[in-house]
């Protein structure tokens, strides 16, 4: 996908949410080891490649999405972690979208110049029931970072996040179930109570895909295809645009890029039913889909 960015690959299950890892179940079926964690060769500087026509690959203005298949703060990826930092850095006009399980190591490994955040990241920590949520978000509300939010997948549990929308910190909730082997029920009970607490304090609600097994007024559904899980959570209608996230981003010069010069996310038809499209980058033409509907 043309939206994710993989400087490192392979990851150490932490928690509960870990415990059916997509990550791993994908490894597995490729004869690979999931445990197995390396810097990637190809990917890690993919942000600053260029084509041939000499511009970026990624174009001003898009989020890029990091480390979807590890965490940026995995202990294992310390001696990496810098370079990646100086290339967040080198591209101050591209959002990058971090996730991890591990808020507690953040602090502790962040650029000298830090200050209180840099404007083009994006900073989201999992919490896949109450006893994550309130272990992880206390520490979230104290970090220096621009921009928050919460990722809630696979959602595996009842969740209340009131108190940590109330101080205006969290600008996005994001929520999910689970998928592959092992799924665990997702209750769509949960889904409406997450998302009437994200409404009342305005902040961006996305409900972006059923998981496999899903439970709605007491009955309990199978769902494997993800697209249909994807069009499910769609026609739900209960995902909730909130207070517009503003980014400042600016070119390496330290220039505001003008609208006209932002990337503007291309969709597809079929993007028109996908629960994930609030908060995509946009098809990146690689004509897979338009395979698949045919």
């Amino acid at each position: 996908m043309h939206d994710i960015w993989n400087p490192w690959h392979g990851c150490v299950k932490c928690s509960e949410g870990c415990d059916n890892c997509y990550m791993y179940f994908l490894d597995k079926a490729h004869g690979n080891d999931g445990s197995e964690i390396y810097k990637t060769k190809n990917g890690f500087r993919y942000p600053i490649q260029k084509s041939r026509g000499g511009g970026y690959k990624i174009k001003s203005g898009e989020m890029i999405r990091v480390c979807m298949t590890s965490d940026f703060f995995l202990e294992e990826a310390d001696p990496w972690r810098d370079e990646a930092w100086e290339i967040i850095r080198s591209r101050s006009d591209v959002i990058f979208y971090l996730l991890t399980k591990r808020p507690e190591r953040v602090a502790k490994h962040l650029p000298n110049d830090w200050g209180d955040g840099w404007e083009n990241v994006f900073f989201n920590v999992t919490c896949e029931n109450q006893k994550r949520a309130d272990e992880r978000l206390p520490i979230l509300m104290e970090l220096p970072f621009k921009h928050k939010g919460i990722m809630c997948a696979p959602f595996i549990g009842p969740l209340s996040i009131e108190k940590y929308l109330n101080g205006g910190q969290i600008e996005q909730v994001i929520c999910g179930g689970e998928n592959y082997n092992g799924a665990r029920p997702c209750d769509y009970d949960w889904v409406k109570s997450l998302q009437n607490e994200c409404k009342k304090y305005d902040v961006t609600f996305c409900f972006i895909e059923t998981g496999t097994v899903f439970i709605k007024d007491g009955k309990r559904y199978n769902i494997p295809n993800k697209r249909i899980q994807s069009e499910m959570a769609y026609k739900s209608g209960i995902s909730y645009s909130g207070k517009k996230i503003k980014f400042n981003l600016k070119s390496r010069y330290g220039y505001k890029i003008p609208e006209s010069e932002m990337y503007v996310p291309y969709f597809r038809e079929v993007c028109g039913t996908c629960g994930s499209r609030p908060i995509c980058n946009g098809c990146g033409n690689c004509g897979r889909c338009s395979q698949v509907t045919k």
